[in-house]
């Protein structure tokens, strides 16, 4: 009888039979890779505006400040008061006619507040802490979901790229397995980190390239920057990240070498790369003693993968450049 009464509807008429969508004939298979979901995460300053600049035909939603002067001619929505604005923003992408190839949103801590906003007038809340114990992060985290599923659908119906920036902040780490440590991680309460961090293909972090300077063989505990910019692709102790693209742990910051690296799907051929290293220890200026032992422990690191060659190819880079190669 139960049975008989899901069958039916309320006035008594037969409900129509389900239909199996799941058939051979529903099978997709995807032409050429799909636009990329990146989220960009980095600290204050680095670029990671200028990255999102360089992809092909932009389009911003950001707050007011947030595009560089260098940067004004970029074209980009009003800048939305609240979450909603952000939504219409994105269903106007989908549904009207446009050149553009990319959205970029800067930045997501920006946008984090417009969503507790949005959710305390909806629940009479003074604040996002009013319903206790995290709650009121947790149902954040609804609106989080609608704001991604409409970048998806973007994704999916206009074949648009999504560029999502979001600064980083040093925070404690609990560490399951030992001491707990410092890490930049993404400067948003953790269930939206989380949620957002799954959702994209890539999860770039960006910083300047900086070392401990060493003098007669002693760190002298003073940092020095050598002013080039990269994004790590790879999670670390120090940093969150990801990639689904087999990118090198290691890449200039510019959308350029992100795009080359992305297509090659593998790192550079490893005797390009050790050809480039053993250029670089002779430029170093150590004795020839020392450049032996460099280029020794180089071509070690060949027969470990292109992707640890590439690594030790990059420190070397900084070598030269925080040494003064010649």
């Amino acid at each position: 009888m139960a049975t008989a009464a899901r069958a039916t509807v309320n006035n008594g008429a037969a409900a129509p039979a389900a239909v199996n969508r799941m058939t051979l004939g529903s099978i997709r298979r995807d032409v050429g890779p799909r636009p990329d979901r990146i989220l960009l995460m980095g600290t204050e300053g680095v670029g990671k505006t200028t990255f999102a600049a360089e992809a092909p035909n932009p389009i911003f939603i950001c707050a007011e400040d947030g595009i560089p002067k260098a940067l004004h001619h970029i074209p980009r929505f009003p800048e939305p008061q609240t979450l909603t604005d952000v939504l219409d923003a994105i269903r106007t992408l989908i549904r009207e006619e446009h050149d553009f190839k990319t959205l970029a949103v800067d930045t997501l801590d920006w946008l984090e507040p417009l969503i507790w906003r949005e959710l305390c007038a909806r629940n009479s809340w003074p604040d996002i802490e009013t319903p206790g114990y995290g709650k009121g992060y947790t149902a954040a985290t609804e609106d989080w979901r609608k704001f991604l599923a409409a970048l998806d659908t973007l994704r999916n119906q206009r074949g648009m790229e999504i560029i999502l920036l979001a600064h980083a902040s040093i925070r404690t780490f609990q560490n399951p397995a030992g001491g707990d440590y410092s890490r930049y991680e993404c400067k948003l309460n953790k269930q939206a980190a989380a949620l957002v961090k799954e959702w994209t293909d890539v999860n770039l972090f960006a910083i300047h390239e900086e070392f401990v300077q060493v003098k007669n063989g002693k760190e002298t505990r003073k940092g020095v920057s050598t002013g080039r910019r990269v994004i790590h692709t790879e999670r670390t102790a120090a940093w969150d990240a990801k990639n689904r693209h087999s990118l090198p742990t290691e890449l200039p910051l510019n959308y350029a070498d992100y795009v080359a690296a992305r297509a090659a799907g593998v790192t550079a051929d490893p005797a390009v790369l050790l050809e480039e290293g053993l250029q670089l220890i002779a430029s170093l200026p150590i004795d020839e003693t020392k450049k032996n032992e460099t280029v020794e422990f180089l071509k070690a690191q060949r027969d470990k993968g292109a992707d640890v060659l590439a690594r030790q190819v990059d420190r070397l880079r900084s070598k030269v450049a925080e040494m003064g190669g010649q």
